[in-house]
């Protein structure tokens, strides 16, 4: 099965959110580049960052479908979001411990999750737009 119609199947928005993190990922890096003195630090973190983040954001949908389409009690919901945000955490402990990449850049990459998803409504009218 083509893996776009596999995402489209768990949430209709998740092939452009993964594409909006990917795309800020893109710029973090094309930006913020130039102002950093370890550059493959800065560039390290910020694509932990990006893995961070397309995982919590395919996470997140797997977590929705299994509360809408089997029902899982709110107790299971709220395990599975805890553990999604202790797996973040544990990978920025790992990067600050044995030094694998500038924490700051994996962050801001990180919220790339966040301007994918407010992005979004935005993006889709600019393709509609193109369609017609």
């Amino acid at each position: 099965m083509n893996l776009v119609k596999r995402m489209r199947q768990i949430n209709s928005s998740l092939p452009l959110l993964l594409l909006g993190i990917v795309i800020w990922g893109c710029l973090v890096q094309l930006v913020g580049i130039w102002f950093v003195e370890d550059k493959l630090r800065y560039s390290t973190g910020t694509w932990i960052g990006v893995s961070l983040a397309v995982f919590m954001a395919i996470n997140l949908a797997l977590v929705i479908e299994s509360a809408v389409d089997r029902g899982s009690s709110v107790g299971v919901l709220r395990f599975k979001s805890i553990l999604r945000y202790l797996v973040v955490i544990a990978v920025f402990f790992v990067m600050i411990y044995f030094n694998l990449g500038n924490w700051i850049s994996a962050f801001i990459a990180v919220m790339g999750l966040k301007v994918s998803a407010y992005a979004q409504p935005f993006i889709i009218k600019i393709i509609h737009k193109e369609r017609i």
